[in-house]
């Protein structure tokens, strides 16, 4: 028996601890010794598909830079974003009020004058009342001014940090960048000493099927509510759907969660734990180990179901979250492939106790939302009723959205997570000879 990796050594050794996926499940130890694992040299095909994916992850990675320049340089810089307008309209304010306090001053200053040239007691008297009640606005106004001051101040400064934190984003994901260019740039060095070798005869390897992009093959989440709680659990549904008119002899889904706290400084991944189980292996595991499981061989136009869990540390601050998916298959002939992107799932994350009482919007409510299945097909089991492989639940991984500025690093996090765009391990099954 053979277990497949994907990306080679020195490029897996790149990638940081999350990235357990990168190396094959230890559930299936059984299948080959653990060190004989750990020892087996990639293939020229395995090391293909490693320049393929990390290209595909330095692509995504020159582009959420691009986007988030963009973001900084004109979104927000226009007058209409949030920050910036409210700066406008508190220096509007504060000009109007000092413009106000000089003319109560100046009031006082009449009010003076005229209490001075009066003779009469009468005229004496009309002009110190006048000159009270100048003096009473003056202070007012005085009062108004600086306070107008103050929101000025804290508005602009509001505006400025947010400039600030996107400056830091961008230097994060530049950092993302030039990491994954360097992974590319392994992964490249690799496969021409691999290659070399095949070519003076030192490795022998069979032509091997060419992966191909399939956005047929959809991993689609079903049942996860739009916002998760504090402390509490949440079940939900990875649906895999073969929407092609061939069956694959074996399918992969993968499927990591990522999240960020509200303001996007910090990273919440340590607060979510994602977990997988199904009919053939009930037992609950790491989403992470879900990445080296074939689900077997998935018939045209049919789906299966994976179980998920994701439980919500009770120490969790508000936030923004994703569950990323895709998935990939490998036929007996060596053609295999996969669907091309990264599917998000977004939910809002919300400190322990904030769906409590009757809070419309806690994460019992969105679980009964029209349109979000709460019967899915079996636990591991398959449909044979033809589907659609359109989705409403999941879309496509985007950045620089001036609604949801952590979905930058969020998606980032999850290209570097999951390495080549998250196809980064497959398992083949196919009889030893010698055996």
């Amino acid at each position: 028996m053979k277990i497949r990796r994907v990306l080679a050594t020195a490029v897996a050794a790149a990638v940081t601890a999350p990235v357990a996926l990168l190396s094959s499940a230890p559930a299936f130890a059984a299948e080959k010794p653990a060190a004989q694992t750990q020892q087996a040299k990639p293939t020229v095909k395995e090391l293909r598909k490693a320049v393929k994916h990390a290209q595909k992850e330095y692509d995504a990675a020159v582009a959420a830079v691009k986007e988030a320049v963009e973001f900084f340089e004109k979104d927000m810089e226009a007058d209409t974003y949030p920050t910036k307008a409210a700066a406008i309209e508190a220096k509007k304010a504060a000009e109007a009020a000092a413009k106000t306090k000089a003319e109560a001053d100046q009031a006082v200053v009449d009010a003076q004058a005229e209490l001075d040239a009066a003779t009469t007691d009468g005229d004496k008297a009309a002009a110190q009342q006048k000159l009270d009640e100048a003096k009473t606005a003056a202070g007012e106004a005085a009062t108004a001014k600086a306070a107008a001051d103050t929101e000025a101040t804290e508005a602009q400064t509001a505006h400025d940090d947010a400039r600030v934190a996107q400056a830091r984003k961008i230097g994060l994901l530049q950092k993302a960048r030039d990491e994954a260019e360097t992974r590319l740039e392994d992964a490249k060095k690799a496969l021409a000493e691999a290659e070399a070798e095949a070519e003076e005869g030192e490795e022998g390897e069979e032509p091997e099927g060419e992966c191909v992009p399939v956005p047929e093959l959809t991993a689609v989440v079903h049942g996860l509510p739009d916002e998760v709680v504090g402390g509490t659990t949440e079940d939900f549904t990875l649906r895999v759907t073969n929407g092609t008119d061939e069956t694959m002899d074996e399918v992969y889904p993968f499927a990591t969660v990522h999240g960020f706290d509200i303001k996007g400084f910090e990273e919440l991944d340590s607060y979510l734990d994602l977990e997988w189980s199904t009919a053939a292996s009930p037992k609950w595991r790491d989403a992470e180990l879900l990445g080296g499981t074939s689900l077997g061989a998935l018939k045209a136009n049919t789906s299966v179901d994976v179980k998920l869990r994701l439980k919500v540390d009770a120490s969790v601050p508000a936030g923004q979250g994703s569950v990323y998916t895709t998935a990939d298959f490998l036929n007996d002939d060596d053609s295999c492939g996969g669907f091309p992107d990264l599917t998000d799932h977004g939910f809002r994350i919300l400190p322990k106790g904030a769906g409590d009482g009757s809070d419309p919007a806690g994460p019992d409510d969105a679980k009964d939302k029209p349109g979000t299945p709460n019967t899915p097909t079996g636990q591991g089991g398959t449909s044979t009723t033809p589907v659609n492989t359109t989705s409403s639940t999941g879309s496509l991984a985007q950045t620089g959205s001036s609604d949801a500025l952590p979905k930058i690093a969020l998606a980032a996090g999850a290209a570097l997570v999951l390495g080549a765009g998250a196809v980064v391990v497959t398992r083949r099954r196919k009889a030893d000879a010698d055996a």
